[in-house]
């Protein structure tokens, strides 16, 4: 740095967000939800190809707005994702603010496919491997909850199989603290197929959210189809977690077993007392299984 750039940094103060397009080398977008965009970057400053996610700043203060009100103090995506240290869930690097106000996350590049891909593409790679994945995500959801965290968004979507079999849970938009503050009713987020029936009647909620969500993970895994019939909106999805039984896995997969069967329908009961009463419970009756070549 020479003498003029020294002068230049001493009078103006510290850089006001990071710019980056000097920063990163975007070598192409990778998804794009509602509120964010991500990207697979080069870092010039860690020399890593890293997976670079920017949040739409209006509509992440929108969301963070809903807590000010209630006078909550949530931590933002970023210092949630950077408290985090299990082999199961995406290593955070970094996060902060763009030279433009946008909140950005820098995270290790996952080299795999979601899990949503093996599910829509019906890939034998998951043949064999069904509950060794799903014993992999309990443990994150385990580490989660222990960490005093609700995912809250917990799908196939937000799962990634590294290209060596290892998942990673991704994706704490929704993430909130597992506090009573943030428990209370009226709290309607996260994927409509997989919200437990205490979410869309905004009833108080708890860890069991995300046991229903995993339970209905693992219903898609093992039969390519949801508990319920796929709804045309909302709203009627809503109705059949409500007031529709989930249909047998039999049914679906005829290769499933009654013992299975058994285990997918307790996690996804619409009355949460009658779900697993954790991820640990959840995985240790998939290891109890007769059968593990699923």
């Amino acid at each position: 740095m020479g003498l003029f750039d020294s002068l230049k940094s001493l009078f103006s103060g510290p850089e006001k967000g990071v710019d980056v397009a000097k920063r990163f080398d975007l070598r192409g977008k990778t998804g794009q939800g509602s509120m964010s965009k991500v990207f697979q970057a080069y870092d010039r400053k860690l020399g890593r190809t890293v997976c670079l996610k920017i949040l739409d700043k209006e509509k992440t203060a929108k969301f963070e707005e809903r807590f000010s009100l209630q006078k909550l103090k949530k931590p933002s995506e970023g210092e949630i994702c950077l408290a985090f240290k299990h082999p199961n869930i995406v290593t955070t690097f970094e996060h902060g603010m763009t030279t433009k106000g946008e909140p950005y996350l820098v995270l290790e590049w996952v080299d795999g496919h979601g899990l949503n891909f093996f599910v829509e593409s019906r890939s034998e790679l998951l043949d064999g491997n069904r509950i060794n994945y799903l014993t992999q995500l309990s443990d994150a959801i385990t580490y989660l909850h222990n960490q005093r965290y609700l995912h809250r968004d917990l799908c196939p979507r937000n799962v990634m199989v590294t290209n060596e079999g290892v998942i990673k849970l991704i994706d704490f938009g929704l993430t909130v603290p597992y506090l009573p503050a943030f428990c209370k009713e009226g709290n309607r987020t996260g994927t409509a197929d997989y919200l437990a029936p205490e979410i869309i009647k905004r009833m108080a909620t708890d860890h069991r959210v995300d046991i229903f969500a995993l339970g209905v993970t693992a219903y898609e895994i093992f039969t390519f189809q949801l508990p319920w019939e796929k709804a045309a909106t909302s709203e009627e999805t809503f109705r059949k977690h409500l007031n529709t039984p989930a249909r047998d896995p039999r049914e679906l997969n005829p290769d499933i077993d009654d013992e299975l069967a058994a285990v997918l329908m307790k996690s996804i009961e619409k009355e949460a007392k009658a779900r697993y009463s954790s991820a640990r419970a959840f995985r240790e009756a998939l290891e109890g299984l007769s059968r593990q070549d699923y």
